[in-house]
């Protein structure tokens, strides 16, 4: 039996066998003021002659997260090393009705007593700034030496200790505090685009690539799905300039193989793929043979699929004989100056800032370097580079009233709170003003991103992660930057 069970089973011993004293008794209000002495002016004010005056030379301390303390003079000397000269002023409280006193007798003379409790730790910045640090519970051996009252024993245990609260005003603006932040949510890295009145106002990136890999302000991340705005923007590009058809079939320019005999084939428009009612799955992958069906008529009803747009992008590439990229760079990219932005990970791309994917523990998924052009997915971008394109969508695209219109309008309904338009799905009525948000996400393994563009105030907010766990920052930046609004479009989302 090691030292400090034998210690534990005599206090235990000692407690069973003699009651509590009551709280109005002398012995109570002794140790309650040697309790105050020792913590209230010792421990609160780094006033080291009390320690002196009140632990006894025999003292031990046990602590089950420091260790064991075995002499007075190394247990003074840890407070003036570590105490004294912590960045924050520490203070110690005890909690209320937590304190109970046990004598110590032999042959029925006082010669000690046990205390125990709870107490409570905080931190004190800035003279006026006060946080909870941790709470334990404590076991005190008080024994009368030479008439004096001195601490022999302590025992300080089951900790629980709590993170600094975060400043909110600090919030997503000081790296510091932001990064100590995304390490609470166990989120790498975090990328925020912040447009006010039509303006990229803020760009901010915090965190990590990687450990120990701090993730640049140009940081490239996968967007996932929110590679299929950029898509609808480009075909919507070219039929506002008549060389286009929302709603000619586009078989006329493609069909898949796989879905060569079926007739809905010469029903898919444009209109049907952008708005999510081709009538395919998500991917074809999904389907127990690998081959793309329709489940249902195009047009129909909603159902979400990334199939559909590549469909569509098969088609414009067979009509224009150009890649899905060479129209991206011709219509948005080049002329909104995305200098950053591409389809594929080619040998152009600086793969040292690239954000890595990271599940949930924090561990890394495998980076896929897609070598192939998706109307869906794997876009590769920055902040900058996606912000310009929201800003460009905010101040009307470069489209006609008309086009622009069918972006937004109800194309088809997903609930009662929201609808699909071409492109982006649309909040409704966010706020008592009616106004409404433009949104899409981006999921895939290791990726969580969003972007909301709120038309009547030329408002926008771009939120990329790298993590399973990127979803856990979303409503706190929604509502730090769009207040309000962020308030709407978080009640529309979670109905």
């Amino acid at each position: 039996m090691n030292k400090l069970k034998i210690l534990l089973w005599f206090l235990l011993l000692s407690i069973s066998t003699f009651g509590q004293v009551d709280k109005a008794s002398d012995l109570y209000k002794i140790i309650q003021e040697k309790d105050s002495l020792l913590f209230n002016i010792g421990f609160n004010t780094c006033h080291i002659a009390q320690f002196e005056n009140l632990v006894s030379e025999y003292f031990e301390f046990y602590h089950d997260q420091v260790g064991i303390t075995s002499s007075k003079s190394a247990f003074i000397a840890s407070i003036q090393n570590r105490l004294c000269k912590l960045t924050y002023k520490p203070r110690r409280e005890l909690a209320e009705n937590s304190m109970e006193v046990y004598p110590l007798e032999k042959n029925g003379v006082l010669y000690g007593a046990i205390q125990t409790g709870k107490h409570n730790f905080y931190a004190i910045e800035n003279g006026k700034q006060e946080y909870l640090t941790s709470v334990a519970k404590f076991t005190h051996v008080w024994i009368l030496e030479n008439g004096s009252w001195k601490l022999s024993k302590g025992l300080s245990y089951d900790h629980k200790d709590f993170e600094k609260p975060i400043d909110e005003n600090l919030l997503f603006t000081d790296k510091g505090e932001t990064e100590r932040w995304l390490k609470q949510k166990h989120i790498p890295a975090l990328g925020i685009g912040y447009i006010k009145e039509g303006k990229i106002v803020q760009i901010s990136v915090f965190g990590e690539l990687e450990k120990e890999k701090p993730a640049p302000l140009n940081t490239i991340w996968n967007v996932a799905s929110m590679t299929k705005p950029i898509t609808a923007l480009i075909t919507l590009k070219l039929v506002d300039a008549g060389k286009w058809s929302l709603d000619e079939p586009i078989y006329k320019y493609y069909v898949d193989p796989d879905v060569a005999n079926d007739p809905r084939a010469k029903k898919l428009t444009s209109r049907s793929i952008l708005s999510h009612q081709s009538g395919f799955t998500n991917w074809r992958g999904n389907n127990a043979n690998g081959k793309l069906v329709f489940e249902f008529e195009p047009g129909t009803k909603y159902q979400y699929s990334g199939e559909g747009y590549e469909y569509l992008r098969k088609a414009l590439e067979k009509k224009f004989h150009k890649s899905l990229e060479e129209l991206a760079k011709e219509l948005i990219f080049k002329p909104l100056k995305m200098n950053d932005t591409r389809f594929v990970w080619d040998k152009t791309i600086d793969s040292t800032r690239f954000a890595k994917w990271h599940n949930e523990s924090g561990g890394l998924y495998k980076t896929e370097k897609n070598l192939a052009i998706n109307a869906a997915d794997n876009l590769l971008t920055t902040v900058e580079d996606y912000c310009k394109f929201m800003v460009f969508i905010i101040n009307g695209a470069g489209l006609s009233k008309e086009i622009y219109g069918e972006m937004v309008a109800e194309q088809v309904r997903i609930n009662g709170f929201k609808h699909w338009g071409l492109g982006w799905w649309i909040d409704e009525n966010i706020n008592i003003n009616q106004e409404f948000a433009l949104v899409h996400g981006g999921d895939d393994i290791g990726v969580h991103t969003i972007a909301f563009i709120i038309p009547k105030t030329r408002q926008g907010l771009l939120i990329f992660t790298n993590s399973d766990n990127g979803t856990e920052a979303f409503a706190d930046v929604l509502v730090k930057f769009l207040e309000k609004n962020g308030e709407g479009i978080l009640n529309i989302e979670m109905k």
